[in-house]
């Protein structure tokens, strides 16, 4: 379990780099000035400069990738519920979330930053649950067809 664990943290590693990659790359071409825009103002700001936020940025989402990488062995776990996994795996990647998008300025302090953020968070995460969650009625399905 451990082996597979850290075989998907160094798989979701840089996964979470190229991610954070497009969508900086999105985002440019959608202000349209011809700019790259690779971080958030604020990100920039605090860091002192471009640079040093990039290093940050790149730092922090490869962890982040690596969190997720990891805490995907949770939907192998096949003696726990899908409810469990579920929550686990919510858990983990949402507390993990938190403070990576207020450390990158993906959201902003406040109450309606955070209720923005993770309403955007929770709809990609219940997405991607409802998919898991129909392939696994498919396969069942096919499994008790062939039967």
């Amino acid at each position: 379990m451990k082996k597979r664990i850290w075989i998907g943290a160094a798989f979701g590693a840089p996964v979470g780099v190229l991610i954070t990659t497009v969508i900086a790359i999105y985002i440019s071409y959608s202000v349209g000035d011809g700019t790259f825009y690779p971080v958030t103002p604020d990100l920039e700001q605090w860091c002192g400069n471009e640079l040093n936020a990039v290093f940050w940025q790149t730092l922090v989402t490869l962890l982040y990738g690596a969190v997720f990488g990891g805490a995907s062995v949770i939907w192998e776990i096949e003696r726990w519920s899908l409810l469990r996994q579920t929550v686990t795996h919510l858990l983990i990647v949402s507390l993990t979330t938190l403070p990576v998008a207020l450390f990158l300025g993906w959201m902003r302090p406040s109450v309606g930053g955070f209720l923005g953020y993770f309403g955007l968070f929770l709809a990609i995460y219940a997405v991607i649950w409802l998919s898991i969650w129909l392939s696994i009625r498919i396969r069942l399905s096919r499994i008790n067809r062939s039967l």
